[in-house]
């Protein structure tokens, strides 16, 4: 992938950032994902949004149009089966002849474990790694604060027990064809990481440049130019966030832990650990302790979950609440929508707390 994006721009070098070619048909699956390949995009044309604002990226029936959209892309960037299992088919069988880039299965991408407990350790979020490394046995895990054998979703807590051996070899995974396991081991939400998404519009200049190798220059600019966006953004985030530093939240699902970890502002605990599973009473009974125990400042809702056990959570305490969104639910879908997201993030946190 380095060579490629080498060749790449040095053909973006050549041809400047004038677009001289009609768009490309390009699909991305959610909206924050949608934004940054919109951005690249910018002065050339316009992708195709699959998921639209509210719907759950892990369960989804595609529409007619959207299928045709898929089916007529000359290009599909996805998070990948992880998040949106029910995609996979749908990119391999109508998307066969695009190129597809999965942004999970990314070298350049930064993938954190799962936490697998109610409340999390202070140095719970140390151990993020390069997707193509080989070795996750940090001492954070040696000090047992994730069981990285447990399963991490509905599905596969309903199957029974199965073991993650190592989930790096995609090519394996998807040979099993056994997806809701092989990529268990890892939180999805990598969107949520400007580092990631920096990262990513290389990426995605690189696979649209690929497809329409005319407009080279526009994307790779619009590229760096989008880069430069997020580090001024990231700086805009720690300023909002500076003042509250050193405050406790607790949130409604254990979604967050990317921007915790870029922005070094890590959460206490969360109150469900996946997005479809709700908590059982024992889960909740200890988020409620250290809530009152501990003093926590903030409890975090979010818009797509029962509000009812968020109350349960803050009943007895002083503790504050808002909502949280990791989809950019509320926002116009286009190239602002994921600096606006991780802004808004921010903004809510410094409020709550």
């Amino acid at each position: 992938m380095s060579r490629m994006l080498a060749s790449l721009s040095a053909v973006a070098a050549l041809m400047g950032g004038t677009a001289m070619a009609d768009a490309p048909n390009v699909v991305a699956d959610i909206a924050p994902v949608h934004s940054l390949v919109a951005r690249v995009m910018e002065g050339v044309g316009t992708p195709d949004l699959i998921l639209p604002p509210g719907a759950s990226p892990h369960e989804y029936n595609l529409r007619p149009s959207e299928a045709g959209a898929l089916q007529d892309a000359d290009v599909v960037v996805w998070m990948g089966p992880r998040l949106a299992p029910w995609m996979e088919g749908a990119v391999e069988t109508l998307a066969g002849d695009g190129g597809v880039l999965t942004l999970l299965e990314a070298d350049e991408t930064k993938l954190l474990d799962f936490r697998q407990n109610a409340l999390f350790e202070k140095h719970s979020h140390g151990h993020g790694e390069e997707h193509g490394e080989d070795e996750h046995d940090h001492e954070e895990h040696a000090e047992g604060d994730h069981d990285h054998e447990a399963e991490h979703d509905q599905e596969e807590h309903a199957e029974g027990e199965h073991a993650h051996d190592d989930g790096h070899d995609h090519e394996e995974h998807a040979a099993h064809n056994d997806h809701d396991h092989a990529h268990g081991k890892y939180d999805a939400h990598a969107w949520l990481s400007p580092e990631n998404a920096s990262a990513w519009l290389n990426l995605i200049a690189a696979e649209l440049s690929s497809a329409d190798p005319e407009n080279a220059g526009t994307y790779f600019a619009n590229a760096a130019a989008g880069r430069e966006e997020l580090k001024a953004l990231q700086s805009e985030v720690n300023a909002i966030l500076d003042p509250v530093r050193g405050g406790s939240f607790i949130l409604f699902h254990d979604a967050f832990q990317y921007f915790e970890v870029d922005f070094d502002f890590a959460a206490s605990g969360a109150i469900s650990l996946s997005d479809a599973q709700d908590p059982g009473p024992a889960r909740i009974a200890e988020i409620q302790t250290r809530v009152r125990g501990e003093g926590i400042d903030c409890v975090l809702a979010e818009p797509q979950f029962n509000p009812g056990l968020v109350a349960t959570v803050l009943d007895g305490t002083e503790a504050k609440t808002g909502v949280i969104d990791a989809l950019g639910i509320d926002l116009e879908p286009g190239s602002s929508l994921y600096p606006q997201l991780i802004r808004n993030i921010a903004t809510t946190l410094a409020d709550c707390l």
